[in-house]
């Protein structure tokens, strides 16, 4: 069934590559027009490559590919009036605002650094204050019956996973603003419920994204590598990937995540709100006590 969005205006963070830019090709399928929004710098403490100003020109280029609008604008979800600016740039040119995706999230382990708290802040300044930021600068301009979607994690929510010591204090923020976000998301769902706008998150497992595909990752998965001094590679630690899903699969892919954020979009979806949603393979069933339980 296309044109499940038509005439809807979509405000994604995150937007270059990875679920964002799978969000914002989806959402476009099926007829909405895309506010596309990055940092497309690097942060200092997250160790694997963020998105580039090339990245968000090719998500700008698939949107208008498919024949929908696009605005596209580099800003950092850890400063309120960036976003804020993107919002009006894009509503001048669109119009409004029907659909925000909060997407944007990163993951900074300490691979092997030397831990530094300010791993743990800027975790967590991007991926629970950036998903506050955004809904504080797009709620002003949503419609009545509007959809908010905001991206969780599985992992997030399994003790023993993200807050490995391993992982430093980057990893110790990413699963505790994942864990905020749950609460967050039940909370704003009911003071927007009378508007009847939704608000809803989707928990990804392991996703085919640079977030998971890096050499950090891949040493955290094979140490036994790691203590022999050698780099493990994709190779090395895809196996252990599939051992995270009760399904036999090493991830899901940014378009697994997409589908589910264009039902949670549209009308469909219309009653559904406050709700934590998975796309795990059944992740937290085989683990609910981490990986060590």
């Amino acid at each position: 069934m296309a044109g499940r969005l038509d005439g809807k205006v979509a405000f994604i963070t995150g937007a270059a590559r990875g679920q964002g830019r799978a969000h914002a090709v989806a959402m476009a399928k099926e007829g909405a027009d895309i506010i596309a929004v990055d940092i497309c710098r690097q942060i200092e403490s997250n160790p694997y490559p963020l998105a580039t100003p090339d990245d968000l020109t090719e998500t700008e280029r698939a949107v208008k590919e498919l024949g929908r609008r696009v605005v596209a604008r580099i800003a950092d979800v850890r400063e309120r009036n960036e976003l804020r600016d993107a919002v009006e740039a894009g509503v001048a040119d669109l119009g409004k605002i029907d659909i925000v995706v909060a997407n944007a999230g990163i993951l900074p382990m300490s691979m092997g650094r030397p831990h530094d708290a300010m791993a743990f802040v800027d975790a967590s300044d991007v991926d629970l204050l950036g998903v506050m930021n955004t809904l504080a600068v797009t709620i002003p301009h949503l419609p009545d019956g509007s959809s908010i979607i905001v991206t969780g994690s599985t992992a997030g929510m399994i003790r023993g996973t993200t807050d490995n010591p391993n992982m430093g204090p980057g990893g110790r923020g990413y699963g505790w603003s994942k864990r905020t976000i749950i609460e967050y998301v039940e909370e704003m769902c009911m003071h927007l419920a009378p508007r009847m706008i939704r608000v809803n998150a989707i928990h990804p497992t392991n996703c085919n994204t640079h977030l998971l595909q890096n050499d950090g990752m891949y040493s955290m998965f094979r140490p036994d590598l790691t203590q022999q001094g050698k780099q493990a590679t994709r190779e090395d630690a895809e196996p252990l990937f599939t051992l995270f899903q009760a399904m036999p699969i090493p991830y899901v892919e940014p378009v697994d995540i997409a589908n589910l954020g264009v039902f949670l979009a549209s009308d469909e979806s219309r009653y559904i709100t406050g709700q934590q949603i998975r796309v795990d393979g059944g992740s937290l069933l085989k683990w609910p006590n981490g990986p060590g339980g």
